[in-house]
C-alpha cells in the first residue's frame, strides 16, 4: 500500500508542502470566481459569504488528503465530494437555466484555476522548478482531478495544454456581482471560530489578500479592476518574502491553521512514512531533500 497518494519523490510534494500554497489557494478562489456559473454555484450552495476562510480550509483539507493521505482516504473524500456535487444545482438568473454542480466543464474550470494557481505562485515565489518539472506536476494533478469526477485524459497535463485551456476559456469569463463580492470578502474575511486566536493580527490579512490579488494574471486583474496596479517586480519580491517567512514557521505552528481532521491526516502520513524509513527529523517539508529518503526510494 502506498504511504501517501503523492510520494516525496513527486513534484506535487515539492509544490504542496510549500507555504506559498496559502497565496496560491486564495488566488485560485479569485480566479475561479470569474466563471459566472461556477461562481453562482458557490454562492447558491455554500456559506462562502459568511465563512470564506472555512471554504479555503476545506479546499486545503481535500488537497491535503489527495496528496498526503492514503489511497483509501483519498477515495473516501472523493466519493464524499462527488456525492455532494451530484445533489446540487445552480440556477443561472441571466438565462433561467439550471446547471448541475458536477458538470464536467465546471469541475475542469475549478481544477485548472486551482492547480495552475498553486504552480504559478510557487514558481514566482522562488520554488525552483524547470518547465519539465512543471509539466510533471500538472500531469500528476490529473490523478487528483479524478477524485472530483473528471477523466484524466480530459485534464490539461502540461504547461502548453494549460495555456491553451485558459485561452479557450477567457471569452466565457466575466465579473459578476458575486465575483466582485468574493474578492472583497477575500481581502477582508471573517475568521472561523478555531482561528479567532489570529484576530489580533487580522489587519495583516489586508496586505496578504492584496498579494493574492496581485498574483493573479494581468488579464484577470484588468477584469476585476478592484485595486490599482503595482509594478510586477514589487509583487514578485513580496511573494518571495512571504514564502521565506512562511516556510520558516515550525511545522507544528503552521499546522494550527488546519482543521483537526487535516492535522490527524498529516500525523498519519508522518507515521507511515517514518515506518518506511523516511527521516522525519525536519518534518514533511524536510522530505523534499532526497538524502532523507530511504535508499530504495532515492
Amino acid at each position: 500500500m502506498e504511504a501517501t497518494v503523492q510520494p516525496p519523490q513527486s513534484v506535487t510534494w515539492q509544490v504542496h508542502i510549500d507555504r506559498s500554497m496559502w497565496v496560491g489557494g486564495v488566488r485560485g478562489l479569485m480566479l475561479q470566481a470569474l466563471h459566472p456559473i461556477a461562481m453562482r454555484g458557490v454562492w447558491q450552495n455554500s456559506d462562502f459569504q459568511n465563512d470564506p476562510i472555512g471554504r479555503l480550509q476545506r479546499t486545503a483539507d481535500f488537497v491535503g488528503v489527495v496528496t498526503w493521505g492514503t489511497p483509501e482516504e483519498a477515495d473516501r473524500i472523493g466519493r464524499r465530494v462527488r456525492d455532494i456535487h451530484r445533489a446540487l444545482r445552480i440556477k443561472d438568473p441571466d438565462t433561467g437555466r439550471v446547471h448541475r454542480v458536477d458538470d464536467p466543464e465546471l469541475l475542469l474550470w475549478v481544477h485548472c484555476a486551482e492547480v495552475s494557481s498553486y504552480l504559478e505562485v510557487a514558481r514566482r515565489s522562488g520554488l525552483r522548478l524547470t518547465d519539465r518539472q512543471a509539466d510533471r506536476y500538472l500531469a500528476e494533478q490529473r490523478r487528483s482531478a479524478t477524485y472530483v469526477g473528471l477523466h484524466e485524459e480530459d485534464v490539461p497535463g502540461s504547461l502548453a495544454e494549460m495555456r491553451a485551456f485558459f485561452a479557450e476559456m477567457r471569452p466565457r469569463l466575466k465579473v459578476t456581482p458575486e465575483a466582485r463580492s468574493t474578492v472583497r470578502f477575500l481581502l477582508w474575511p471573517r475568521l472561523p471560530e478555531e482561528m479567532r486566536w489570529l484576530s489580533a493580527g487580522k489587519p495583516m490579512y489586508v496586505p496578504f489578500g492584496a498579494l493574492c490579488y496581485y498574483s493573479l494574471p494581468g488579464w484577470a486583474r484588468r477584469m476585476y479592476g478592484i485595486l490599482p496596479e503595482v509594478p510586477g517586480p514589487v509583487v514578485t519580491a513580496a511573494l518571495r518574502s512571504f514564502r521565506l517567512a512562511a516556510n520558516a514557521l515550525p511545522e507544528k505552528v503552521h499546522d494550527l491553521t488546519f482543521q483537526q481532521a487535516t492535522k490527524d491526516m498529516l500525523e498519519g502520513a508522518r507515521q507511515r512514512l517514518a515506518a518506511e524509513g523516511y527521516d522525519l527529523g525536519k518534518g514533511l517539508q524536510g522530505l523534499r531533500d532526497p538524502r532523507r529518503w530511504p535508499r530504495a526510494a532515492a
